[in-house]
């Protein structure tokens, strides 16, 4: 959401160098950008995996937050697995953010694209958001750097980013979800929206497919989903055009349906 209506882009270095940056390609899917600059001889960031991230583990946020530049906060991974829906400033535009790490480490306006990184110095994620509201006030979201892996392969291979799509809205399922919506199951992802959006998007690999809302993923080929690894997080390896089988349960059966991935739009 940083690049999204900039016209062009500067890009500053620790050092005072200046230069134009080139938006290489966005994924609204996980709202990331890759931002090409012509240079050589960078330093670049240690990376770390958020695959094996747990609660309680030191975060530290990196960004200029209100225009002040490498602004250090601290705190720790106080979740992992979260789902958001992300509006921007002037509240016009509204997405949805999955599989997200939750820190206490202060994130404000001009931190969303800088790093998380662990007390070894790795990046395990991009800052991303943030609660404005009065009840979580201070809570901080990132995209984990594994989300992100995939595009930063891409990018280096000098490939167009594509992503995956099956085209539905969905709600991570938790205990209070499942009790809620007494789905007698507590895992997966339930098509569906907590607003008044189609869940499902009118011709759609879901669509094509049979999906509906009220309907729950618990399985992509195979492999559950969870809160550590969501609907995304297991569709994003994948192109457009393959084939993947998800399982499916409705009305307390549960059967396996193939969707043909689409390109994101």
């Amino acid at each position: 959401h940083v690049v999204e209506d900039a016209s062009e882009l500067l890009v500053v270095l620790n050092d005072g160098r200046q230069f134009p940056g080139e938006t290489y390609g966005i994924d609204t899917l996980t709202d990331l950008a890759i931002v090409k600059i012509d240079a050589t001889d960078l330093p670049v960031a240690p990376i770390g995996s958020s695959g094996d991230l747990e609660p309680g583990q030191l975060a530290i946020a990196i960004g200029n937050p209100l225009g002040y530049e490498n602004t250090v906060t601290t705190g720790v991974v106080s979740g992992l697995g979260r789902q958001i829906v992300a509006s921007d400033a002037a509240q016009t535009s509204a997405e949805q953010l999955n599989n997200l790490i939750q820190t206490d480490a202060a994130i404000n306006p001009g931190n969303s694209g800088g790093p998380l990184v662990n007390s070894a110095g790795q990046v395990i994620g991009i800052n991303t958001a943030v609660s404005t509201s009065e009840e979580g006030r201070g809570i901080g979201f990132a995209i984990p750097i594994d989300v992100a892996k995939p595009i930063m392969r891409q990018a280096l291979d000098g490939q167009e980013l594509v992503r995956p799509w099956i085209g539905v809205y969905y709600i991570a399922v938790t205990p209070v979800i499942a009790e809620e919506r007494e789905l007698g199951i507590e895992y997966g992802a339930l098509i569906g929206t907590t607003g008044g959006e189609q869940a499902v998007f009118p011709g759609s690999p879901a669509d094509v497919a049979g999906l509906q809302a009220g309907d729950v993923i618990v399985a992509v080929d195979g492999e559950r989903i969870t809160a550590e690894t969501d609907l995304s997080m297991l569709v994003i390896p994948h192109q457009p055009g393959d084939t993947i089988t998800l399982s499916v349960l409705r009305d307390n059966a549960e059967r396996d349906v193939e969707v043909t991935l689409g390109e994101l739009p």
